[in-house]
């Protein structure tokens, strides 16, 4: 069996759709050492450190660059004609737009989610994301997302297309393996962190909802209840922005952010966090949610499809528009210590079924069923 990955939307950026793919992908390649695989490499990141302990992968560079999504429609036509009349694949794989006809293969699009279709773009990119999908969603045998939730709003796009749910994961033994006393403590003098706080993980952008968050935050403080809050994530173009609502609220001395950080940095990160809050108003999936399960925290979430289903009911909501309701969820449950370790016991349980090497045979048997 051949199978090709066409991964030219990654880089050496962090992203949980870079997660999900070296994760789950890199259990599925040991999973099946008798199949090939190519994986096809943008022309702006070296791919050959991601799978260098696995005999049965090939990295193909492109001349298709992992950014700027003008220039990727472009190579993409010119490169894909050409690149898919030299050599034969059982399946071709890609997890972005646009997706190229594979005449010769069973073609799967992964999609984590459909944002581009949201209020927050403009007309142009929302109508050429849009038909880009349509085109896309022509050539393929199956569409692969990530949660039910992401299911039901991708399928008034493809009625006459098959789509499965495959959830996203995590390396649960690395999160649930504590660092050492010296890293933890380490990590925490490096950004100078304050003994207690509650923890968010996401890149800096609008759907984040970082500024509400703010918001509640600041509203706890005129209560006397003096939080601090940690931001984990790249700037996506909202830093700026963020920073301007940390400043209006005079909140430098309670909110920091970081960015950059090492996969340690981060789960140390996690250990020493007393509660984790998520407040997104869109999400396809969630990884972080599972990560502070897997260290077993508490987590206060926004009241979105997505994340019921990840944590089935099982914990704090508060509706994501409304900075007070937000204050009163965080507030209630990092002063409830029944509540917190009914939603610590939950999440220690569930998030087995997120382990790479469950979603790993979830996807062996996909491709047993797509192939025969």
């Amino acid at each position: 069996m051949k199978i090709a990955l066409n991964a030219t939307c990654f880089n050496d950026r962090p992203s949980g759709a870079k997660q999900r793919f070296l994760g789950i992908y890199g259990d599925l390649i040991h999973r099946l050492p008798e199949a090939e695989f190519v994986v096809f490499a943008p022309a702006d990141c070296d791919m050959e450190s991601w799978f260098s302990n696995a005999q049965n992968v090939r990295i193909r560079k492109t001349s298709i660059p992992s950014e700027g999504r003008w220039a990727k429609l472009l190579f993409s036509y010119t490169y894909w004609k050409r690149a898919l009349s030299v050599e034969k694949y059982d399946i071709f794989e890609g997890f972005h737009l646009p997706q190229p006809k594979v005449a010769s293969s069973k073609s799967i699009l992964t999609l984590h989610d459909i944002r581009r279709l949201n209020g927050e773009y403009g007309w142009l990119e929302r109508s050429t994301f849009r038909e880009t999908l349509k085109h896309s969603l022509r050539n393929i045998d199956l569409v692969v997302t990530v949660s039910q939730s992401m299911l039901n709003e991708i399928l008034p796009y493809c009625p006459n297309t098959p789509i499965r749910v495959v959830p996203n994961g995590i390396d649960i033994s690395f999160y649930r393996t504590r660092p050492s006393e010296d890293e933890l403590l380490a990590f925490r003098d490096k950004y100078s962190l304050p003994h207690t706080f509650m923890l968010s993980v996401g890149h800096l952008e609008k759907r984040k909802n970082y500024v509400k968050l703010i918001e509640a935050i600041a509203s706890l403080a005129k209560r006397g209840r003096n939080y601090n809050l940690i931001i984990i994530g790249n700037d996506n173009g909202y830093r700026s922005v963020i920073n301007t609502q940390i400043a209006k609220y005079n909140l430098e001395n309670r909110i920091k952010i970081l960015s950059g950080l090492s996969d340690n940095e981060l789960r140390c990160a996690y250990w020493l966090c007393q509660l984790f809050v998520f407040p997104s108003v869109y999400e396809g999936f969630g990884i972080p949610v599972l990560e502070a399960m897997a260290v077993g925290r508490p987590l206060a979430l926004s009241n979105i499809a997505v994340f019921r289903e990840i944590t089935e009911d099982q914990g704090a909501y508060f509706d994501p528009t409304d900075p007070e309701k937000m204050a009163f969820v965080i507030d209630r449950v990092f002063n409830s210590e029944e509540e917190q370790l009914k939603i610590i016991d939950y999440g220690q349980s569930r998030v087995a079924y997120f382990d790479y090497s469950e979603i790993g045979l979830q996807y062996q048997q996909l491709y047993s069923s797509l192939i025969g």
